[in-house]
């Protein structure tokens, strides 16, 4: 991508403001986002890990868990170094850079959308169906799908993206926000951005709507079935699992709305910057543990892998 030009002025680099409202803060942001950030990788690579090493593992719902893990890595990776720079010193990045950025980060917000969605899906069939389910969830079913989420989130970003790079940037060239989102950059744009904004309205609409309509109407039949579980032990746990990866995922999907949908609902940019980190930092740390956390699969494997590991050394 070349850098935007208008006039007699190009623009050949942002900088990113970050939360410069509040620079006391600044170190303990940094320190905090540090420690977030390093879970969440480290997090997610273990559950990659385990579920690769154990034989026992290898079913729909962990080869999807495994694709989520993977999303989170590259996603957070994406925004959070660039964030965590510009704690200690003024962040630049390049136009190409920045909207490269945008690119790869709405590229994997749509993908986990999807998958999100497909998940709460599989443990639909999972549950309601449970007959059926080896051949509804069948190896080439699974793969097709999650080639599916992959493909279809850099599309449709893509698009977003080709628009963005017809618009012109003539200054100022400083983002307020700690990422290359796109609404600041709207605001910087000289050109007419009716196009670029309409289309992104609506693909936000139908791509955010529709997967997490799919995700309560899972979750909806799945609380059907629970309620006629005899046992009040087995229905408390269940209820208990359902509502926290509710909790979660309508948090990611609800800020996302929000932030894209109804812009104008959030009053200020710093609020609306404080509503990225839920989806950026605080979703990505919460998905691994809820879909682990209840899992006797999972800690028993884990606990071979370490075991493993102990004595090897």
């Amino acid at each position: 991508m070349e850098s935007v030009s208008t006039g007699n002025q190009t623009v050949t680099e942002f900088v990113l403001l970050g939360f410069h409202e509040v620079p006391g803060l600044h170190l303990l942001f940094f320190s905090v986002l540090t420690i977030i950030y390093a879970s969440i990788i480290t997090g997610n690579m273990l559950i990659v890990v385990v579920v690769v090493s154990s034989q026992r593992l290898h079913t729909p719902m962990y080869f999807f868990l495994v694709n989520l893990s993977f999303i989170e890595i590259l996603y957070t990776s994406t925004v959070v170094p660039k964030m965590l720079e510009g704690f200690l010193q003024e962040s630049a990045i390049s136009v190409a850079g920045c909207l490269f950025q945008f690119f790869i980060f709405g590229s994997l917000a749509t993908d986990e959308c999807f998958l999100l969605a497909v998940m709460a899906y599989d443990r639909y069939l999972a549950i309601c169906h449970p007959l059926r389910y080896p051949v509804l969830m069948g190896p080439r079913w699974c793969l097709g799908l999650v080639l599916t989420v992959w493909l279809s989130g850099f599309m449709v970003d893509g698009l977003v993206v080709a628009l963005m790079t017809q618009l012109r940037f003539c200054g100022p060239n400083q983002i307020d926000h700690f990422y290359c989102d796109f609404s600041p950059l709207m605001v910087l744009a000289c050109s007419d951005t009716g196009v670029v904004q309409g289309t992104t309205l609506v693909l936000s609409v139908v791509f955010l709507t529709v997967p997490f309509g799919l995700v309560l109407v899972s979750y909806a039949q799945i609380v059907v079935i629970v309620l006629r579980v005899p046992s009040g032990a087995r229905r408390a746990k269940a209820f208990s699992t359902c509502s926290s990866h509710l909790a979660v995922v309508s948090t990611f999907y609800g800020t996302l709305m929000v932030l894209y949908i109804a812009p104008s609902a959030v009053h200020s940019q710093l609020l609306s910057k404080v509503a990225a980190l839920l989806y950026t930092v605080v979703t990505p740390i919460f998905n691994p543990v809820i879909y682990t956390l209840r899992n006797q699969e999972v800690h028993q494997a884990l606990s071979r892998f370490l075991y493993c590991k102990t004595t090897e050394m």
